[in-house]
């Protein structure tokens, strides 16, 4: 039985976790964490206290794996207060830099523990940056498109980012559009990464959407991923909880445990 811990339980996200921690035969929820520390109600109509301190509730529940959906902002704070206790992590909060994730790496190394960052747990958008750097290797002039809620904190999204590292590996740099380009609106043409551009859309109604978009000699082509519900992150939520177990170190993107 794996013994997890969920921070940031009181979210979006976290609350589906809690809801397919619960419904997992080989997984015990054995706490929650979050910034408000009110009582969560689980699935079967019970009552979980939620710690307000993160290293509290580690040190109380003592969990295998500890999953975090929390803020771009604090997620460090955390993993450095937590990883030298042993805990593994899977981490769902983006907005880490390559800084940040040698940090992780080094601290998860140190205290003989691991991480899992995943700017994504849709296996679909797995896929979907997969078949990109396939693509790219065909058509290198390519732009990102990626949606999502007007609440997320941090653009471009770690998926939109992933995918253009993905990328920038098959085709290099590559100044793309005319030389002689004039933004009369700045930032119109958006984010600049190894020459191509990464276009954010903030507005309700999306949950986290990606489109990849190659031009050709006459022709485009894209690849698309458009999760209609957070329940599609849950598969790979649970596939980084059990797979993580033998691991050390940093793992980053999901990929790495397919």
């Amino acid at each position: 039985m794996i013994k997890v811990l969920v921070n940031g339980a009181l979210g979006r996200m976290g609350g589906e976790v809690v809801k397919q921690v619960c419904a997992e035969k080989e997984m015990e929820l054995v706490g929650v964490s979050d910034i408000f520390s009110k009582p969560l109600t689980l699935p079967d109509g019970s009552t979980m206290t939620t710690y307000s301190d993160t290293v509290a509730a580690v040190k109380a529940t003592k969990p295998d794996v500890m999953v975090d959906f929390t803020r771009p902002d604090v997620v460090m704070v955390t993993l450095r207060k937590v990883l030298p206790l042993g805990v593994r992590c899977v981490v769902g909060t983006t907005g880490f830099t390559p800084h940040s994730l040698e940090e992780v790496d080094q601290l998860a190394h140190k205290h003989d523990t691991a991480v899992l960052v995943a700017p994504n747990f849709s296996l679909g958008a797995v896929v979907m940056i997969k078949l990109a750097a396939e693509a790219a290797k065909y058509f290198p002039n390519v732009e990102i498109i990626e949606k999502h809620h007007d609440k997320k904190l941090d653009a471009p999204s770690g998926t939109a980012i992933l995918t253009a590292q993905k990328i920038a590996e098959v085709r290099g740099y590559l100044r793309q559009g005319h030389v002689n380009e004039i933004e009369t609106l700045r930032n119109v043409r958006g984010g600049d990464m190894q020459g191509m551009r990464i276009h954010s859309v903030r507005l309700p109604g999306y949950v986290a959407s990606q489109e990849v978009i190659f031009g050709g000699q006459g022709e485009t082509l894209r690849i698309c991923n458009d999760p209609v519900s957070r329940e599609c992150y849950m598969p790979g939520v649970v596939l980084g909880c059990k797979r993580i177990l033998d691991k050390k170190g940093l793992i980053y993107g999901l990929d790495k445990l397919l």
